[in-house]
């Protein structure tokens, strides 16, 4: 029930840049690689900012894809799906906003940085605020265990993690849960079911993380359990509830920092991107005219590496030699700032040029990203059917 499961999405919001292929989409080709993976296009939550342009979603979704096929997810190995179309979604963002206190809500650390940032846009608004209860039923609709973060994303998956773990308090309770327990555990064999009440000792009574872990490995691993017993197992190795909704980990993740190409994060809304899929002209256009160092006025004096802009990116592109290289030229004067920008202009293109190949039968051809998505929705659906049907047992919504 409770696989390696992996949950990533997008806002489609404009075009994929590189700091979305360096801080996101090289690792879900990691990903895809060793885990089951789901990745959708966001939709819903670009409506959160972007609700008066609802058609820059529609042609941004179509784009997004085209990347993320050009940069090699591939429909074999990852389900790629577009949030709307799976209606479950909307469902459990409803009824978890039925147990959601507002305090947890208006605590995210973005709420009030995203307001301050993007004030050009009105985003006082319910969809702002319940923006993360949204993208809790979006990881739980499909009891992903693992989502993909940077250590600055973590307080936001903790907020998940608190929402699922107030379902399970609220709603796994269970009469005579502990008996069905106790019956379920006979289920697993004489041998297992002795090292499931060792291991869930070792953990109630010592609080071994490490035996907790095991526990959950061996009810994965048991394939002769029924969907019920196994929820009240995973639930009863911590507690007295059944475990209907899994707290989700954050797989934490190298995200380095891109930045625009006015020294700032890179980002859409910044206008300062330099996109996935771009002229080679537009990118040597870009890069050369980057912010620099603001000591190097003239060709002649020195500057300082790590306080450009264009290091960062030297970082990302250039190997061991190349950076040595430019340390000694910037620091020196050795060499001027279009020149050490020449090398990261090179480096950007050859990336680029294969993705530029492997998009263009998307481009020829728009019925075959209609198609993969089609089938990566069929997919999804069935995932979050399962679930939904467990949630409105659960709160007493499965009448008839």
């Amino acid at each position: 029930m409770f696989a390696d499961r992996v949950l990533s999405g997008m806002r489609p919001t404009g075009r994929m840049h590189i700091g979305h292929y360096h801080g996101a989409l090289k690792n879900w080709l990691r990903l895809q690689e060793e885990y089951e993976c789901l990745y959708f296009a966001a939709d819903w939550h670009a409506l959160t900012t972007h609700y008066e342009t609802p058609e820059r979603i529609e042609e941004s979704v179509w784009e997004m894809f085209i990347d993320w096929l050009a940069v090699g997810i591939n429909p074999a190995r990852s389900t790629i799906f577009i949030q709307s179309r799976i209606l479950e979604h909307a469902e459990l963002t409803l009824l978890l906003g039925m147990i959601a206190p507002v305090g947890w809500l208006e605590r995210v650390p973005t709420y009030k940085d995203q307001q301050e940032k993007l004030s050009d846009r009105d985003l006082a608004n319910y969809g702002f605020l319940g923006y993360p209860v949204m993208q809790a039923a979006d990881i739980l609709i499909y009891r992903a265990n693992m989502v993909p973060v940077g250590e600055d994303q973590v307080s936001h998956l903790e907020l998940v993690r608190e929402l699922a773990r107030r379902f399970n308090y609220i709603y796994g309770r269970e009469p005579g849960f502990e008996d069905k327990a106790k019956a379920a555990i006979k289920k697993l064999g004489s041998r297992r079911a002795k090292r499931y009440e060792a291991l869930r000792t070792a953990f109630q009574e010592q609080g071994d993380e490490a035996a907790l872990q095991a526990a959950r490995d061996m009810l994965d691993e048991a394939q002769n359990l029924a969907l019920g017993d196994r929820e009240r197992l995973f639930g009863y190795l911590e507690g007295s509830r059944r475990m209907i909704l899994p707290e989700p980990q954050p797989l934490l993740t190298d995200t380095p920092k891109v930045p625009g190409i006015d020294g700032q994060k890179m980002s859409k809304s910044y206008g300062n991107a330099i996109y996935l899929r771009e002229d080679a002209a537009s990118v040597t256009q870009k890069i050369r005219t980057m912010q620099t160092d603001p000591a190097r006025v003239h060709r002649s004096d020195p500057g300082t590496p790590e306080k450009c802009p264009v290091w960062p990116l030297h970082q990302i592109y250039s190997d061991q030699v190349r950076q040595a290289w430019v340390q000694r030229g910037c620091t020196t004067a050795g060499i001027g700032c279009l020149e050490c920008k020449q090398p990261l202009i090179d480096a950007v293109i050859a990336e680029q040029q294969p993705i530029h190949e492997r998009a263009q039968k998307y481009l020829d051809d728009p019925s075959l990203v209609r198609a993969i998505v089609a089938d990566g929705c069929e997919r999804a659906r069935k995932l979050a059917e399962e679930t939904m049907r467990d949630v409105r047992e659960a709160m007493g919504l499965a009448y008839s």
